[in-house]
């Protein structure tokens, strides 16, 4: 039985090399990213047992995708495979100050948005799992797969799943008031919310003057188990100062704050998603969060949307590690 279920799409990333424009380039670097199967690599490389569900097109690319999942220790025995439809690409340009890192999509009628309510059997693929993992991503993709999401979660709390889910609102996807009429009705099977303050003002309205009041709001206008909020300064495109916050039982738990040279920040989110749910299942709230932030640290020190960080650099971050070179 695994720990961690987690279910949405992932798209090839394709990434002009050397701060180069799209327009300049010759040269694409070729990744993977998707904000589910990043969370499924982070629980995978910290030591938990972990399958991916998701619906992929069956061929090279499609391949790929699974290839990169599987390498990282991760089930994807759950994968759906479809001979049609395709495989979301998006485009990263990275940028430095004064131009910001830029985003294009290139994944309508990818293989995930065409799922369909009953491909995925939940109670088999959920039972005797732990946790449940999934993202506001999802459900943007078609209403077919906000139909998939709902029965999911619905099923994860049938068969006694713990639920986390990260709102992660994507404004080329849908609209606020879209995200709104679709989501609100899904926090009622959530127990863990991941988000930012921004994310939570669009969709549900909810704005404070602090961090803490904004989680507070949140867990009393839904009875979530955990509000944990992520927290960006950001000083330039590549110096970021990062932490979180965690709100529980009326309580606010807060960690410190880590100054970071970005290399990549894309799968930041991701990662304190995965280190949080591992801290969570081995501790408690306090550990999460402190798992959380320092693995959502180090990712912006990788490469690619996955985080290569191992278990003992993140505990060597939670106890306080210098920069000097490691011999």
């Amino acid at each position: 039985m695994f720990d961690v279920i987690t279910f949405g799409e992932t798209m090839i990333r394709l990434s002009p090399p050397n701060y180069r424009r799209l327009e300049q380039t010759n040269l694409l670097d070729v990744n993977v990213g998707g904000a589910e199967m990043s969370v499924a690599v982070g629980l995978s490389r910290l030591g938990l047992k972990v399958s991916w569900v998701s619906r992929l097109t069956d061929n090279e690319l499609g391949a790929m995708i699974r290839n990169k999942a599987r390498e990282q220790g991760v089930d994807t025995s759950n994968i759906l495979w479809t001979k049609g439809s395709r495989v979301g690409l998006y485009f990263l340009e990275f940028g430095a100050s004064p131009r910001s890192s830029r985003v294009i999509y290139d994944r309508a009628n990818s293989a995930i948005s065409q799922i369909k309510p009953g491909e995925v059997n939940w109670e088999e693929v959920l039972g005797g799992a732990k946790w449940f993992h999934t993202s506001g991503i999802t459900p943007a993709l078609s209403s077919s797969a906000a139909q998939v999401t709902t029965d999911a979660l619905k099923t994860a709390k049938k068969v006694g799943c713990k639920v986390s889910y990260d709102l992660n609102y994507r404004a080329r996807l849908w609209t606020e008031e879209e995200a709104r009429k679709c989501q609100e009705p899904l926090m009622e099977y959530v127990d863990i919310l991941f988000s930012t303050e921004e994310d939570t003002g669009r969709i549900f309205g909810i704005r404070a003057d602090s961090y803490q009041e904004v989680a507070r709001k949140l867990a009393e206008k839904f009875n979530f188990e955990v509000v944990c909020i992520t927290i960006r300064e950001v000083v330039s495109v590549l110096r970021n100062r990062w932490t979180a916050i965690s709100y529980s039982g009326g309580k606010i738990y807060d960690d410190k704050i880590y100054d970071v040279e970005i290399v990549d920040r894309v799968g930041a989110g991701d990662s304190f998603s995965a280190g949080f749910i591992y801290g969570y299942i081995t501790g408690d709230v306090e550990k999460g969060l402190k798992y959380g932030n320092a693995y959502a640290a180090l990712k912006h020190s990788i490469l690619g949307d996955v985080n290569w960080s191992t278990l003992q650099e993140v505990e060597n971050q939670v106890k306080g590690a210098d920069l000097r070179i490691s011999r």
